[in-house]
């Protein structure tokens, strides 16, 4: 493998193929995986126990520890779906960004993650899902009506980024009110346990919900490393791209596609944690400063934010547990408020 530096850029080269990487973009990616190490460490010591740095370590590796149980059984696994969750999010919220060309635009803002959750309410509501192993399945299908709705409605002799938003928007407004009538229709238990889901939290989560997850995850991976590349062609304005004979439609498609199955999974994983597909992807590319959003950064920084807001719902108020889609929307929401009002003064809100 060789490697030609550029401004800002190295090309690697392996053979016939080539990759472009962004300098910057791979040391904030370094620097996320580290934070993530020491929040994910954090999260494994801290609790109604305090567990040592090196009993975490042993418990991870597989040796005989005294907090096995704690660690490995309680602990681990929470983490796990966490940050396999965060993961996903970030990295969905990326591309309906890149899509929508809106830092506005993300799964639980244009309907996706309202489509997920309408349909395990309804589903729970009505006592049509047996067993949490449905759930998942449930708000894929959910997930995909609703981005596919959202797609053909927006879509009019193109993709125009704020009639996507603008009709997402509807469609969670819609989908909302349906949530709400699943709510107060069906039967009392089930719903109860349908507004558990709702809040988006980790308790009880096991590696039952993380499985899937991390298999849906590894196989999004070269569809990534396609995204990635693609980025920069649909960075251009329609008219160009179309004369330099890109298939817009196609890629844009493939890049929603993508990002709605990867929220749909996260959902039916930890529930419907808000605003992190919004504000990861944001945050991703002021790190790394680059001219796309980057992939591989926004999914690091979705990761962190579950892992240390899943810690603060746990010890924030101690011994009481808050939700991690609490602790989230109270970070998001003010965030989504501050994008709106640089948005109505004429700014960009990247």
């Amino acid at each position: 493998m060789t490697a030609v530096a550029l401004l800002g850029y190295t090309v690697l080269r392996a053979g016939r193929a080539s990759f472009l990487l962004h300098r910057r973009s791979a040391g904030a990616a370094l620097g996320l995986l580290v934070l993530l190490a020491a929040a994910v460490v954090a999260s494994l010591c801290l609790g109604e126990s305090t567990v040592s740095p090196a009993e975490v370590v042993k418990v991870v590796l597989g040796r005989p520890s005294p907090d096995e149980l704690v660690v490995g059984a309680f602990r681990l696994p929470r983490v796990v779906v966490g940050l396999l969750a965060g993961a996903a999010l970030g990295l969905a919220g990326a591309l309906v960004q890149t899509v929508a060309r809106n830092p506005l635009a993300s799964p639980d803002v244009v309907g996706v993650s309202w489509g997920a959750t309408a349909t395990v309410v309804g589903l729970t509501a009505y006592g049509a899902v047996g067993s949490a192993g449905q759930v998942p399945y449930a708000a894929v299908a959910g997930g995909l009506v609703a981005g596919l709705l959202v797609y053909l409605l927006a879509w009019r002799r193109g993709l125009h980024a704020q009639r996507f938003v603008l009709v997402g928007i509807g469609i969670s407004v819609a989908l909302s009110s349906l949530t709400s009538v699943f709510l107060t229709k069906g039967d009392g238990f089930q719903a109860q346990a349908a507004k558990v889901w709702m809040t988006g939290s980790l308790n009880g989560s096991g590696y039952d919900q993380a499985g899937p997850l991390a298999g849906v995850l590894l196989a999004a991976v070269p569809v990534a490393l396609w995204a990635a590349r693609a980025q920069r062609s649909i960075s251009f304005d329609d008219a160009t791209a179309v004369g330099l004979g890109l298939r817009l439609g196609r890629i844009r498609l493939g890049m929603a596609l993508l990002g709605v199955v990867l929220a749909s999974c996260a959902a039916g994983a930890a529930g419907p944690v808000d605003f992190v597909a919004l504000t990861a992807p944001q945050i991703a590319v002021r790190l790394a400063r680059s001219a796309q959003i980057p992939l591989c950064c926004s999914a690091l920084t979705g990761a962190l934010v579950v892992v240390l807001a899943d810690l603060l719902a746990r010890r924030l108020l101690a011994p009481t547990e808050l939700p991690v889609g609490v602790v989230t929307g109270l970070i998001g929401a003010p965030y989504l408020m501050w994008l709106l009002i640089r948005s109505r003064r004429g700014q960009s809100p990247s």
